[in-house]
């Protein structure tokens, strides 16, 4: 047989239902008002300054896009330490 639920696990069970909704909607809000305020006006000034922080306009013209690392010449000292 099963107990009947007391009214304080009731209303504690209801108010977490709420307050669940409550944080989706919170949770759109901020991503609203941070690519409004943030990403948005970003894009817009990197476009407007024509910087291209992939180097992706190289990409277009014809040919390989293969560009050489830059790294140092293999040796013991630098394989102990890869970071």
């Amino acid at each position: 047989m099963t107990q009947p639920v007391s009214l304080g696990r009731r209303l504690l069970n209801g108010w977490l239902v709420v307050a669940g909704h409550f944080g989706e909607v919170q949770t759109l809000v901020l991503l609203g008002v941070v690519y409004a305020l943030v990403i948005g006006p970003t894009s817009i000034v990197t476009r407007l300054a024509r910087r291209d922080f992939l180097s992706k306009r190289g990409l277009r013209a014809p040919g390989s896009a293969w560009l050489p690392a830059d790294s140092a010449a293999p040796d013991l000292e630098r394989s102990s330490h890869p970071f």
